[in-house]
């Protein structure tokens, strides 16, 4: 069994998608990132990062943090979604790493200036924008010949689909980009898919976060790190 501390963000997707595409059972923790459940000091011993999602293994005793660590875990465990050969691992491993390093990042800021800014930035919004028409095109290009991005259905879709999932938000059209179109209506109709982006829906408020909420989410420096280390109970 797995414990999943978890909340509906394409984050916590990714590693909802795989479990579902495992078959593994898993029981899960609600993380409400918007009343600060991650600097619950349990949590932090599992995530130090004060991020969801994490897992816990109790098959194992081992517990993981950052979502593609989670999925590379979660493939090793169950012998699913990573090729057993070097070439073809590391050919998934590659696509996993641009998803971290690029698709999610570049998102998840044009999430923040088209969702949350509070100010109109046209610049930085321009710029998040921009990056992510390229990223898009560059997984167009990518599966002109292929079903998927590392041939096979892998982790690297799985890691990469829910942060395509927002694209009308940010004033995208897919149909722009026919072959990456194809992959992302082929991966919607999933079972497994379906369910992972499902876990947790009508959990998020339709209402705008209030002051304490966009606090706890977008205002954090390193006294807010020190202050969760420290706990409730001890002095500086």
């Amino acid at each position: 069994m797995i414990d999943l501390y978890y909340w509906p963000t394409p984050n916590g997707h990714k590693v909802s998608i795989m479990l579902e595409e495992c078959g593994i059972d898993y029981t899960v923790k609600r993380v409400d990132i918007g009343s600060g459940d991650q600097f619950e000091p349990d949590f932090l011993k599992i995530s130090p990062n004060n991020r969801m999602p994490a897992i816990v293994d109790h098959d194992t005793g081992v517990s993981v943090f950052e979502s593609g660590a989670i999925l590379t875990y979660l493939a090793e465990k169950t012998g699913s979604f990573m090729p057993p050969d070097l070439a073809g691992r590391y050919e998934v491993l590659q696509w996993l790493f641009w998803q971290m390093a690029n698709l999610g990042p570049t998102a998840g800021q044009l999430s923040h200036y088209v969702n949350y800014a509070k100010d109109d930035v046209p610049y930085a919004h321009a710029r998040h924008k921009n990056e992510y028409d390229r990223l898009l095109a560059v997984m167009d290009v990518r599966l002109r010949d292929r079903a998927f991005l590392a041939g096979e259905y892998s982790l690297a879709d799985i890691a990469c689909f829910p942060w395509i999932v927002p694209y009308r938000r940010f004033g995208f059209d897919l149909d722009r980009f026919a072959h990456l179109r194809r992959w992302f209506d082929t991966l919607k109709q999933r079972e497994a898919v379906q369910r992972g982006m499902n876990l947790g829906k009508g959990w998020r408020s339709s209402k705008a976060p209030d002051e304490n909420a966009r606090a706890l989410m977008f205002g954090q420096n390193a006294e807010t790190v020190y202050k969760a280390a420290r706990g409730p109970d001890t002095k500086e």
